[in-house]
């Protein structure tokens, strides 16, 4: 095998010891999802603490996401360097340390630097994961590992929003950081103990694509601050946002160029051309897009219109986590059978979402949280239909030495298109809002002559309040309506691109 490929990993033999190993990389891939999410929901309160004000506010979670979305380019790498076990051991302390370090930092500068290493710790940790499903998992539970791979798309995000409000609601404050800490813990304990422990190879440092981290990460770290801090420094009006986007028009070309050219690159683009690879991940990546109808704008929706805290919102987000622990296993025993096809399931999924959507797109001011709870359900079951099929799809067409690789494709998509389905929403609905805003107050005003002897001071602000109201309503629904067209995209994909992916099988012996 020539030295600039990766070797074949040995394969461990598959126990109670690996297995215990295998769950301390999934605690540590489940709490650094829920860090960031947990971290940017209650950063009101973290703000309120420290003193800080609204807009230095922004940088504690961009500044944390750029580095997560950046170290996961690099971590298979660094883990197949370093081995998996050393590496993974490493990252999980020091993102437990770091976030114990974080709410005692004496001002912002500190706690700025200590996010972003932690990021960048955190960033490290969901790579790890899919990277040790597909080395170490047999064939005949090899769906399974995926399926918990999963939980870190719909159970963890989603997990988020019940714990902020736990930590904010009578409890510490601190603990928003510190809920790392023990779970870190714990997981340091099981990798020691049911990781193998392979062997330095400190000789990958003399072929190291270095351009690639640089052009890589440079230009995800742009793209990804671009991208949160746009809305609010109104995007290109801003030289900061207009030199961060020039900046990735220059460096990300250049870093698909290196990639595709170097012997030991990052991120092997070639494995894109393979279709059911393709399909996965850009499947992946609408999906996350898709998946803000889940949580994300109910909770806009109920906080903006009804001025609900976390607290309240915390069952409609735990409708749809907590389910997940049964249904992504359940969704992988039913694609582990050779007569189902798994485009189908993911089909299904996809018109349980499309119905979400659709009676999302009908709620109005009068709505209140239990309305949600029946789109709930649909998202419930939808969710895990769509993902871990796609994920099986994508992973069967991979070798066990191209693990690392795949692994750096998967988590760096799933880490960018968490931040521009975000951004995407947050602009989505602010543009929306201003032109149903426009419209309302232009029929208030066609009609102001009529209205003009019932109007006073106490009309006229209750009359601006309701109208802030609707058009915030409407914009919601347009955003529902939106997220359907994203949907049948989605379909378009299905229908084109994969082809009959089937359940993992026995190697064959000669």
């Amino acid at each position: 095998m020539s030295s600039t490929a990766p070797s074949a990993p040995v394969p461990a033999p598959f126990g109670w010891r690996l297995a215990i190993g295998l769950i301390g990389v999934l605690i540590a891939a489940l709490t650094s999802g829920l860090n960031d999410r947990v971290t940017d929901i209650a950063l009101a309160d973290v703000r309120g603490v420290f003193g800080i004000g609204y807009d230095e506010g922004t940088w504690i979670s961009a500044l944390y996401v750029a580095a997560e979305v950046s170290a996961m380019l690099v971590s298979p790498w660094l883990a197949m360097t370093f081995s998996l076990r050393r590496f993974a051991l490493g990252a999980t302390l020091a993102f437990g340390f770091l976030g114990l370090l974080c709410p005692l930092a004496p001002n912002l500068d500190t706690l700025l630097l200590l996010r972003v290493l932690q990021g960048l710790a955190g960033g490290a940790l969901p790579p790890l994961l899919m990277t040790a499903a597909l080395r170490f998992l047999p064939w005949h539970i090899k769906l399974y590992g995926l399926s918990a791979y999963a939980l870190t798309a719909t159970f963890g995000p989603n997990l988020a929003i019940p714990l902020a409000a736990l930590w904010t609601n009578g409890l510490d404050w601190r603990l928003v950081f510190w809920q790392v800490v023990p779970a870190c813990l714990v997981a340091a304990g099981c990798i020691a103990y049911g990781i193998p422990q392979d062997p330095l190879r400190l000789e990958r440092f003399r072929q190291a694509d270095w351009l690639g981290a640089l052009f890589g990460c440079g230009s995800v770290t742009m793209l990804v601050i671009a991208l949160l801090q746009g809305e609010r420094l109104d995007w290109l009006e801003s030289p900061l946002i207009c030199t961060l986007l020039a900046g990735v028009a220059i460096l990300f070309p250049l870093f698909l160029i290196n990639e595709w050219f170097h012997p030991l690159p990052l991120v092997k683009l070639q494995l894109l051309g393979r279709r059911n690879f393709a399909f996965g991940n850009i499947t992946l990546a609408l999906f996350l897009i898709v998946g803000m109808s889940g949580v994300a704008i109910p909770s806009a929706y109920l906080t903006h219109i009804h001025g609900y805290r976390p607290l309240e919102t915390m069952p409609v987000a735990l409708w749809i986590a907590l389910p997940q622990l049964v249904l992504a296993p359940l969704v992988a025993t039913i694609i582990n059978r050779k007569w189902v096809d798994s485009r189908w399931v993911i089909a299904c999924g996809l018109c349980l979402i499309t119905l979400a959507c659709l009676g999302g797109s009908q709620l109005t001011s009068d709505w209140i949280r239990d309305d949600f709870y029946h789109l709930q359900i649909l998202q419930t079951l939808g969710q895990p239909m769509i993902v871990v099929p796609l994920l099986m799809a994508a992973t069967g067409v991979v070798h066990p030495m191209e693990g690392p690789f795949a692994s750096a494709t998967v988590n760096t998509i799933r880490g960018l298109f968490s931040v521009i389905g975000t951004a995407l929403l947050e602009h989505f609905l602010t543009v929306r809002e201003h032109i149903h805003s426009n419209v309302l107050l232009d029929r208030l005003g066609s009609a102001q002559p009529q209205l003009a002897p019932l109007l006073n001071d106490d009309t006229v602000a209750h009359l601006g309040q309701r109208i802030r109201e609707q058009a915030f309503v409407l914009s919601f629904s347009d955003a529902y309506l939106a997220l359907i067209g994203v949907c049948g995209l989605m379909l378009v994909v299905l229908l084109i691109l994969p082809v009959r992916a089937f359940p993992p099988q026995p190697p064959v012996t000669p």
